[in-house]
């Protein structure tokens, strides 16, 4: 039998993109860590584990001999809802199969549960997970595969979910993979899951495959929240659950107590990070139990850092679609739990939550702490013209309700099997397609652009924008988070910095920013013309009259920079 301690192993990140879990860089899924900590537990030395993004392999050829030599080697990936990605590129079925052909060692593959990279990629429409020549394919934990097939000696293992008192030493002894991964540390979010499962049984959703809600314990949480911190990690997203007002209580209710506990704890062993951000939030929760809702909110909005993002699953707008897909929540309530979530959580640093104005010229010093999202989805049972109608009318009552939504999330429903989706769902994603695309563009015009502009008004300031590529003249960054808002930025800066930025313009998804504060002496043509009521011939004499010794000399060409010369308090950066 073969002794752990001999064993090497190499893991490969193909990425995986879930409704709860994120996995395509910036972020690193929770699947290679957990399983590099079961294989830890197993008796494997950690310095035996050696860890690849899918990206490393196809630009460095020669760490695929780390695949080709290790006694065995575990892919991890699969796309659940496939988009499009800029930070890395998912792997498709080809490449995966590559990786079994080069392994000399037992192979092991884990994961979600199907293959493919963007809409209309035909991997992303494989629903069942095939074996790809692997001589073992995981098909529930990946990670409880591992431990099982080391502890077997490389022989085999049945499948199986792994249970919480085993997550709890996988998950902390684990951690160590991120120093491995490409992007660390400064480029690098970090997945928390908190639970996984779901109470409720929307007809297309996977997360009900997993049972009812399973709930991590706020301390197995902390521990490896500080264990990653310890290995330099300072970005963390509590994204991996359904709901994360339901934390520590019964699936359902909210638990205050729990989330002080979680949140209280995250800080104090990472007092040093630089992104908290959640995803999931059930704004059925928040209207069934509004008062300690309201109370978790406020305990979230407390301890994260601004930009945060609660996607709100509210589907359809459609009674109709409603009642024939099981959604547990309506558009009033959804309406309702939007209002909450701006009452408790849309202030910005620097402001105090009771008097905090949410948007307009004097709110521009961050984005706000906690905002909800809408996730709508299209292609359900029982979906007609109407439905399209009743969600544009339910988007423009919250607009013109003076609140703020971060993001409004359109997409076309996938059809897993397992689901009651999986028949019926294409087949009206399909016949619907073209209008469609035209309630699709209705939205960005009408309700995403004057939404932008509320919730990042000109003058608004993003710390650190990671600058990722280059278009048309323009470097595009993103702020690690939830959910970033897409910055283009005039002239070709230098790719992997991180700067901070001032908005000046809106598109319907995306700001237009110059570098903060804008120094007038250094600031290009581009950046110059780029801020709101300066032209090409103020530019140009403020380039002339270069340089500026002082802020009053600035002052006298009489030209309004407003806030983009001006530091902003040293305060208000801090979370």
């Amino acid at each position: 039998m073969t002794d752990p301690a001999d064993i090497s192993v190499t893991l490969v990140d193909g990425y995986v993109d879930e409704p709860a879990h994120f996995g395509v860089p910036p972020y690193i899924s929770t699947y290679p860590r957990f399983t590099a900590g079961a294989l830890v537990d197993a008796g494997v030395p950690e310095e035996n584990v050696t860890y690849h993004t899918i990206d490393e392999l196809r630009e460095e050829r020669s760490k695929w001999a780390d695949v080709a030599d290790a006694d065995l080697f575990v892919y991890i990936g699969g796309m659940t809802v496939p988009g499009k990605y800029v930070g890395g590129t998912p792997a498709e079925p080809d490449e995966v199969r590559k990786l079994a052909w080069a392994a000399d060692g037992t192979t092991l593959m884990g994961g979600p549960i199907r293959f493919g990279v963007g809409e209309e990629n035909a991997g992303a429409q494989e629903m069942e997970r095939q074996d790809l020549d692997y001589d073992f394919l995981a098909m529930a934990d990946v990670e409880a595969a591992a431990y099982d097939l080391v502890d077997s000696g490389l022989e085999g293992f049945d499948n199986r979910y792994r249970d919480n008192e085993e997550l709890d030493r996988w998950a902390a002894k684990g951690a160590f993979v991120v120093e491995q991964h490409p992007n660390h540390p400064d480029y690098l979010i970090c997945e928390m899951e908190t639970s996984r499962g779901c109470a409720y049984r929307c007809s297309f959703c996977t997360e009900p495959m997993y049972g009812n809600p399973a709930f991590r314990s706020a301390d197995s949480v902390v521990r490896e929240v500080g264990n990653l911190s310890d290995r330099g990690a300072k970005h963390f997203r509590l994204g991996r659950q359904a709901d994360i007002l339901a934390f520590g209580g019964d699936g359902e209710a909210p638990n205050p107590d729990a989330l002080r506990r979680l949140y209280g704890g995250i800080r104090e062993v990472a007092p040093n990070l630089e992104t908290l951000h959640l995803d999931n939030m059930n704004p059925i929760t928040v209207v069934k139990w509004p008062e300690e809702s309201r109370e978790c909110i406020r305990i979230i909005a407390e301890h994260n850092t601004p930009g945060d993002t609660a996607a709100f699953g509210l589907e359809s707008a459609d009674p109709v679609v409603q009642e024939a897909n099981t959604l547990n929540v309506t558009a009033d309530q959804c309406f309702e739990a939007v209002k909450i979530v701006n009452e408790e959580a849309g202030w910005r640093p620097g402001e105090s939550p009771a008097d905090a104005p949410t948007h307009g010229p004097d709110a521009t010093n961050r984005l706000p702490k906690l905002l909800p999202g809408i996730n709508l989805l299209h292609g359900l049972k029982a979906e007609r013209e109407e439905t399209f109608e009743h969600n544009k009318r339910f988007l423009h009552r919250v607009y013109d309700a003076g609140l703020m939504v971060r993001r409004i999330n359109i997409r076309q429903v996938m059809a897993f099997e397992g689901t009651e989706m999986a028949e019926s769902g294409a087949d009206i994603a399909k016949g619907h397609k073209k209008l469609f695309q035209t309630y699709k563009k209705e939205v960005r015009e009408e309700i995403d652009r004057p939404m932008l502009e509320r919730l990042a008004p000109a003058g608004t300031v993003l710390p650190d924008v990671h600058l990722e590529y280059h278009q048309d003249g323009k470097t595009f960054g993103r702020q690690l988070g939830t959910y970033p808002l897409l910055v283009g930025i005039p002239g070709e800066r230098e790719l992997g910095r991180t700067i901070d930025v001032s908005v000046v313009d809106h598109g319907y998804r995306s700001v237009t920013g110059v570098p903060h504060p804008l120094d007038p002496n250094e600031a290009s043509m581009d950046e110059l013309t780029a801020i709101p009521g300066i032209g090409k011939r103020t530019a140009g004499d403020i380039v002339i009259d270069r340089p500026y010794d002082s802020a009053e000399d600035v002052a006298a060409t009489d030209v309004d920079f407003g806030p983009y010369t001006r530091e902003y308090p040293t305060e208000r950066r801090a979370d």
